[in-house]
């Protein structure tokens, strides 16, 4: 750790958190204890933690509180995670329905809300989590021998970010050395400022979308452009599925590992890959239960809906939140030693699964792979309209009668032989409004 880097997290970044009223310098140190617990230990300091939870929101969050006594359940009854299955899920419209009766009256809570690229924006509120959130993300960077005050390269593009760089900001940014270039242009221009910034930063850790950093480092190669990678010590990833290609590329240009993050701004820092490979779930506070498409749980191993209880929103709780994410929870144990309980994989979004002609459900990937294996595709997109309906955008290098009736004829041969496959080539697909790019997007109700 060079003498900034220890400046920046052992004095500035916690006076920052504290100007903030934040316990984040404190919650990182208790999670960094708490990380090396056995497995059993985790669990009985989580369920000690929900039964705390509970019993805080059934007496003063009004929309729980009715609940438990119209249900005559008693609070004191959800001890462990086993349990939760006697409450009801928690979703968007319920929150935007009975959001006032979620706050504990009083509360110093903060107003936060999603993007909103895929529809409505939600509106929540947070107290506790906010600390939480920042101190589990700052052990899991630590996890990769880098911290807070090492030169950031960060490439992002939530309009909620992006937009919000003040000038205060921009005086904290600089202090901790860390740089934002938006990822909304990616065009030749935008990549070029990007690797010009990367070469004047010379950054230790990036940050940003694993398709936007995939994409520069696919310009790099095409072009053989020189990239002086000797400061960088890891790539980090988050807010889209990371596909394997992803991960090599990025690996392969920047001469780096790529470290994958899990959460949302709605649910949270739910998990983060550690250096041996183990996807670790913030389990002190966190709990992830996969939900198949009843709503009952799903065992390890089988891919459910990812739902979410956050045992530090006791201001504004996220019981069993459904995510809209599919993922697979795991029973084995990390080589590092952490005693977090892992999940073995993160499938994508709902709206990443495509419905076949007959009805059968399956994931995106077995239509992205049909267009990844063919000669001059440099980008497409995937949209599913019906059952009956596809539509595939491609932008291309080259391409030829053949190669479009090898999309049309794969796409039929896993949705079905009536399905309607339109393919049209275009100069540009551009990403989500918040800067994230989405391979597929269906329609269709899985």
């Amino acid at each position: 750790m060079s003498a900034y880097t220890w400046l920046a997290s052992s004095v500035l970044f916690p006076l920052h958190e504290r100007l903030k009223r934040h316990h984040s310098v404190a919650l990182r140190r208790e999670l960094e204890r708490s990380q090396w617990l056995s497995a059993s230990e985790i669990d009985a300091l989580q369920a000690t933690r929900l039964q705390q939870f509970m019993q805080q929101i059934s007496t003063h969050i009004p929309y729980y509180r009715d609940w438990f006594a119209r249900h005559g359940i008693a609070p004191d009854s959800i001890r462990s995670r086993a349990d939760l299955v006697r409450l009801p899920t928690l979703d968007k419209p319920t929150i935007r329905a009975h959001g006032e009766a979620m706050k504990a009256p009083g509360a110093p809570l903060k107003r936060f809300n999603t993007g909103g690229s895929s529809g409505q924006p939600l509106i929540f509120w947070l107290n506790e989590r906010i600390s939480h959130d920042v101190a589990a993300k700052w052990r899991a960077t630590r996890w990769w021998d880098v911290d807070i005050g090492d030169p950031e390269l960060v490439l992002w593009g939530s309009p909620i970010e992006v937009n919000t760089q003040d000038r205060i900001k921009q005086i904290r940014d600089r202090l901790l050395r860390t740089e934002l270039v938006p990822a909304f242009d990616l065009a030749e221009s935008g990549i070029r400022h990007f690797l010009d910034v990367y070469a004047r930063m010379r950054p230790r850790m990036l940050f940003g979308y694993p398709s936007a950093l995939a994409r520069i480092a696919r310009f790099v190669a095409d072009q053989r452009i020189p990239v002086d990678n000797s400061q960088l010590k890891v790539a980090f990833v988050t807010a889209e599925r990371l596909y394997p290609e992803q991960r090599e590329r990025i690996q392969q240009v920047f001469g780096a590992p790529v470290a994958n993050g899990y959460g949302s701004r709605d649910a949270g820092f739910l998990a983060h890959e550690c250096p041996h490979g183990g996807m670790h779930i913030m389990a002190e506070d966190v709990i992830i239960e996969t939900l198949d498409s009843d709503g009952k749980p799903t065992a390890p191993g089988v891919a459910g809906e990812v739902t979410v209880t956050h045992l530090r929103t006791s201001d504004f709780p996220f019981v069993r939140y459904r995510t809209g994410d599919v993922a697979v929870l795991s029973q084995q144990t990390c080589a590092c030693g952490r005693g977090l309980p892992l999940l073995a994989n993160i499938e994508g979004r709902t709206t990443d699964f495509v419905v076949s002609e007959t009805g059968t459900v399956m994931h995106g990937l077995a239509l992205i792979y049909v267009v990844r294996e063919i000669d001059g595709v440099e980008s497409f997109r995937i949209i599913q309209h019906s059952r009956t309906e596809l539509e595939v955008l491609l932008v291309t290098t080259s391409w030829d009668d053949g190669r479009q009736q090898r999309v049309i004829n794969g796409m039929q041969a896993r949705l079905g032989q009536g399905v309607q496959v339109t393919v049209s080539r275009v100069e540009h697909i551009p990403t989500e409004a918040n800067g994230k790019f989405r391979y597929i997007i269906s329609k269709v109700a899985c």
